[in-house]
């Protein structure tokens, strides 16, 4: 039996497409964004909008990382069983901030480079378009290697009078907006609780799904960025959507959709198969289970999904948050290792490194840009410390007998 009603009406679809149209399509999307991604392509841009010294340290900081074979070869560790764990990383506020991460991994020397990078940024057109977010990713994606970088468009994010008077003529939509500033037009928010109560993209009233949308796409052709956090169930639907036929830009479900159980999974899965691409794949790349699921939950979950028949589908869990996410002292950890003992494959998602210091909140990743950029230093400080906890983690694990995979810089 299909389904009683289309996720999606003939307006939905008809905006949607309108809007993909505007920036030439989905080929010319999908090309510009595969060009965007090339190190040296990034570095040119990186250099001209004054990132060169930046890009440079990196490099140079990257040199000292350790190799994961050689603590594989120090402990005589085999992989006799299935179940395997992927690394995953939040807070990578920024350029100065990742920068700083990795001065003090290089530092520490014994340090391995998760596999998956999570940033909370707002996607201003500032740091879109002024080579912060472009230098962040050459540090992330193509110095340190990550497989993926998360970024996250908040759609109450200030954007300019033109960008909103573009879609709201292309979409025929008419935005609920304030003026935060001259020349400036913001979403109003209408259920925040706190300063950053649902991140400012769980509200997605009205149609506002077509500011995400077009924020996503503007940061994939400036700056190569393929991978979205996605945090409500209509932008959810949306994106399957509008990215059916952009096969490199894929998202990451947030655990603030309270895909807390298997009937909420199953949700996301009749949204999946609605909307899948021409290769029976979908634009979901990831699903971070939340923070209330059992072991067993997570477990009964990732059976259903690979029963779904839908391939490429990873699910995270949080194993530390930081305070401010959920109650205190979480430790998810001993639940991971009975859903990798299970044979359970799992993305370890840190949070926070479990020790509740300064600047380890959620509060940190909304800190005006002036802010944030005096307190790169100590934001740093905080990331590094999670690849700490990380990489502690992962070695247990590999030393209990499960694979663990880390970003490319940390193999031979």
């Amino acid at each position: 039996m299909g389904l009683h009603y289309d996720f999606l009406s003939k307006k939905d679809m008809k905006q949607m497409d309108a809007l993909k149209e505007t920036y030439g399509g989905a080929k010319k999307i999908s090309n510009t964004l595969e060009k965007m991604r090339r190190y040296e392509e990034r570095k040119k841009v990186a250099e001209a909008k004054g990132f060169a010294e930046m890009v440079s340290k990196a490099e140079e900081f990257a040199k000292s990382f350790p190799k994961v074979e050689d603590f594989i070869e120090k402990h005589n560790i085999t992989f006799g069983k299935p179940g395997v764990a992927t690394t995953q990383v939040s807070g990578f506020q920024g350029a100065p901030v990742t920068l700083r991460c990795m001065e003090r991994m290089a530092e520490d020397g014994e340090i391995l480079v998760p596999a998956e990078f999570i940033s909370v940024m707002a996607l201003t057109e500032d740091y879109v378009l002024n080579g912060e977010l472009l230098t962040t990713l050459i540090m992330a994606e193509n110095i340190m290697k990550a497989e993926k970088f998360c970024n996250t468009n908040l759609v109450g994010t200030p954007l300019s009078d033109a960008t909103y008077d573009r879609l709201e003529k292309v979409t025929g939509e008419k935005f609920e907006t304030y003026v935060p500033e001259t020349g400036t037009r913001a979403l109003i928010l209408k259920n925040m609780g706190t300063a950053f109560g649902n991140l400012g993209g769980v509200e997605v009233a009205n149609n506002n799904h077509l500011v995400y949308l077009d924020g996503i796409t503007r940061a994939a052709l400036n700056t190569g960025a393929d991978f979205f956090l996605n945090p409500s169930w209509s932008s959810i639907v949306a994106g399957c959507y509008y990215a059916r036929d952009i096969n490199n830009m894929n998202f990451k479900i947030s655990m603030l959709l309270s895909t807390q159980n298997a009937i909420q999974l199953r949700m996301l899965l009749n949204i999946m198969k609605e909307y899948l691409r021409e290769d029976g794949s979908t634009a979901i790349y990831e699903i971070n289970l939340g923070n209330g699921q059992s072991p067993e939950m997570f477990i009964q979950c990732a059976q259903e999904l690979a029963e779904s028949g839908i391939p490429g589908v990873s699910l995270s869990a949080h194993l530390r948050i930081n305070p401010d996410l959920g109650m205190a002292d979480f430790d998810w950890t001993e639940n991971a290792f009975k859903v990798l003992d299970s044979g359970t494959n799992i993305t370890i998602k840190y949070e926070s490194d479990g020790t509740s210091r300064p600047l380890d909140t959620m509060g940190t990743y909304f800190l005006p840009k002036e802010e944030r950029l005096a307190n790169a230093t100590e934001i740093g400080d905080v990331i590094y410390y999670k690849c700490v906890r990380c990489t502690k983690d992962a070695k247990t694990i590999m030393q209990r007998g499960h694979k663990a995979t880390f970003g490319g810089i940390a193999y031979r």
